[in-house]
């Protein structure tokens, strides 16, 4: 039996285009292939967003950054609990062998806080496991070095595209 290729996409766009929604319809359509990672979402607080969460596929959940966390981590208005991510980060099963599907949402300035997430990105980059991910438009360090890598594609999600592109990752990654 043929060793299956490498796929690797990375989806990019501007905040609020839908990144986060297009990651859930492609786990959604390729759960026979049992991804393991986790998508982000919004901490509102009367309609103002505070912070971000972090959910894993098998139901964990985490807390990435918030308006409220103090300390030497921080993107923008809010603070990184890179303690706290590395903790859900740990409790993932990521997968070991090279098989599976890995879906990361995202690699981005937040995330990249953590050494132990910028090794696990590392690392997967240097494994034969597929990767879906979305990643930050703008960034250094590894953000940049990523999206210069041969051995992914980078797709530009817009509104105009975005039920098309989840169809087509998904038929990719099938």
């Amino acid at each position: 039996m043929g060793k299956r290729s490498t796929c690797r996409i990375l989806v990019t766009g501007p905040p609020g285009v839908g990144k986060t929604t297009l990651v859930r319809k492609i786990v959604d359509g390729l759960t026979h292939r049992r991804p393991v990672g986790f998508y982000t979402t919004e901490i509102r607080e009367r309609g103002v967003r505070k912070g971000f969460e972090l959910m894993s596929f098998d139901g964990r959940r985490g807390l990435l950054s918030h308006v409220d966390i103090h300390g030497p981590h921080r993107v923008g208005k809010y603070g990184v609990d890179v303690e706290g991510f590395d903790q859900f980060l740990d409790a993932i099963q990521w997968p070991t062998l090279d098989v599976g599907l890995v879906v990361i949402d995202e690699i981005g300035k937040m995330e990249c806080s953590s050494e132990k997430f910028r090794a696990l990105v590392r690392r997967i980059l240097e494994s034969n496991l597929a990767l879906f991910a979305t990643i930050a438009q703008r960034g250094t360090g590894l953000i940049a070095d990523v999206k210069t890598r041969g051995d992914v594609e980078l797709l530009e999600l817009s509104k105009r595209n975005r039920d098309s592109l989840a169809k087509e990752i998904v038929g990719r990654l099938a």
